[in-house]
């Protein structure tokens, strides 16, 4: 399977949910969050042209001249949601394109919160390295540990981990 954003996102946030996903075992289709978090994008980018964008693998919420922007409801995993972004950055660099990233994070009853990031050397160096570590935890036939976390309730793959 080629490395995407969901991937990456995965990786930094469960690599047991990442290897699952990798092994084509998808049970998003299912999660509330998910649906919650599909219908945000459609309603913000509903007439947007440059919005929605489809890359090879990637899909890209919204590009202007400056930035690439991925829209998340919750900043419940920052981390995981930048270093998605940083591999789509990096996937725009491959093939000319260079933009920053901006993320934001829309949540109910809250100020909307933005992280602004700038693909670097180090950044990048630091991708590959996960990319990587990715292929290799997909490829392996070992499934990776639950790693038994307050986030895990809410994760679309909890019944599967923990049922």
């Amino acid at each position: 399977m080629e490395i995407n954003g969901t991937l990456m996102n995965y990786y930094i946030h469960c690599p047991r949910q990442c290897y699952l996903h990798g092994q084509r075992l998808n049970l998003e289709n299912n999660s509330e969050d998910v649906k919650v978090g599909k219908a945000l994008h459609e309603s913000k980018y509903m007439n947007d042209d440059n919005a929605e964008i489809a890359i090879d693998n990637i899909r890209l919420d919204k590009l202007t001249k400056e930035y690439l922007t991925e829209t998340k409801k919750s900043d419940a995993d920052v981390e995981a949601s930048r270093w998605q972004l940083i591999f789509y950055l990096y996937v725009l660099k491959q093939k000319g394109i260079v933009r920053k990233g901006k993320l934001e994070f829309v949540q109910k009853n809250k100020e909307k919160k933005t992280v602004i990031i700038e693909l670097d050397e180090s950044l990048e160096n630091e991708l590959l390295l996960k990319m990587d570590e990715i292929k290799k935890l997909i490829n392996s036939d070992k499934v990776p540990e639950v790693i038994e976390k307050k986030q895990c309730k809410k994760c679309a793959y909890y019944d599967y981990c923990y049922i």
